[in-house]
């Protein structure tokens, strides 16, 4: 990402947006940093906080595409952060999450192909990774329409790629700030919905350098997946409440035993590197495209046949003690608003 650079991040009233601004400020020279979400009061806090001479607050919804290409006017880099991620709530309504998460990055893609911006990097999850609740079918598909979107290009400069990670550690709606809420209200046991269920688990400063890092990687179509360690679920309550009892509650409606970043079915397309893979496009957008090797230099190689990478098969899986030190060391600063 050049310095002196504009760059617009929808859904930037989230903790990856607040991250990810506060990352800007202190490393990079921005001449704009535009926050493009909905909530005015949410702006109006971030404001407060972030008040730089290079802040702009721009209310506007993904759904709105006339708003976003004016919010877009000369801006040289994206970050599409903007989602419905509650997974019972895209259940319930479904069409909603759909008109934001499918209708919304459609809208993101022709914005950005309207003002020739330079790059733009979707936000995804791993539960777009053979997607079984609505939420995840919604973000695959919203993966497939940036991956796409590089064969609209034309003689234009815009490249468009994702970037694919798992929950964030102490973001709202991840487990760690629900168990602590739990125990301030004097909770005598914790629900735990499977004995065996792992999660991916990333840092928030984690998740900003891997997408700023995308930026510079990027070529065009590909998806990034960082290596990240995976926790069981019952450990992380152990690591915040030692010997308490747990009550199994069962798998919740559209939720994974365990979630997958590199579906087996997409082995041959993935490469990687040393700190990440990527899932090349399978539609080839220009002759002259060689992701085994980046614009930063790096190398990658073809995983195995059959190579899935999923959080019980993760070679990085954190013990009770490491997951406790990731707790003190990151959840007080990043609890706020978002999880992936």
């Amino acid at each position: 990402m050049n310095k002196n650079a504009s760059i617009l991040i929808t859904g930037g009233t989230g903790s990856f947006g607040k991250a990810f601004v506060r990352h800007l400020l202190a490393e990079d020279r921005p001449e704009r940093v535009i926050i493009y979400s909905r909530d005015e009061f949410k702006q109006f806090e971030m404001a407060q906080r972030f008040d730089a001479p290079c802040m702009r607050y721009f209310l506007g919804d993904v759904r709105d595409r006339e708003r976003l290409a004016l919010a877009m006017k000369g801006v040289d880099y994206v970050v599409h952060a903007a989602a419905l991620k509650q997974v019972p709530a895209a259940e319930y309504n479904p069409m909603e999450c759909i008109k934001t998460n499918v209708e919304g990055a459609h809208n993101v893609i022709a914005a950005a192909l309207e003002n020739d911006v330079q790059g733009v990097v979707a936000l995804s999850t791993d539960k777009a990774a053979n997607p079984i609740n609505l939420y995840g079918a919604t973000k695959l598909c919203s993966d497939k329409l940036f991956t796409a979107a590089n064969n609209l290009v034309g003689k234009g400069r815009t490249r468009f790629a994702a970037v694919r990670y798992g929950n964030v550690l102490g973001s709202r709606g991840s487990v760690v700030p629900f168990f602590q809420r739990l125990l301030s209200q004097g909770a005598e046991e914790l629900p735990i919905t499977h004995r065996a269920m792992t999660r991916f688990w990333i840092t928030l400063q984690q998740g900003v350098e891997f997408v700023e890092k995308a930026f510079m990687r990027m070529q065009g179509g590909e998806l990034f997946i960082p290596k990240i360690p995976s926790a069981l679920v019952v450990d992380i309550a152990e690591a915040l409440a030692p010997g308490m009892p747990l009550r199994d509650i069962g798998i919740r409606p559209g939720e994974k035993l365990h979630e997958i970043m590199c579906p087996k079915d997409d082995a041959h397309n993935t490469l990687e590197f040393a700190d990440h893979y990527v899932i090349r496009p399978t539609v080839p957008f220009r002759g002259d495209l060689d992701f085994a090797r980046n614009p930063l230099g790096e190398e990658g190689r073809p995983v195995p046949e059959g190579f899935e990478y999923n959080s019980a098969n993760n070679p990085c899986i954190l013990c009770v003690e490491e997951i406790r030190a990731l707790i003190r060391r990151h959840c007080e600063e990043e609890t706020c608003p978002s999880s992936h």
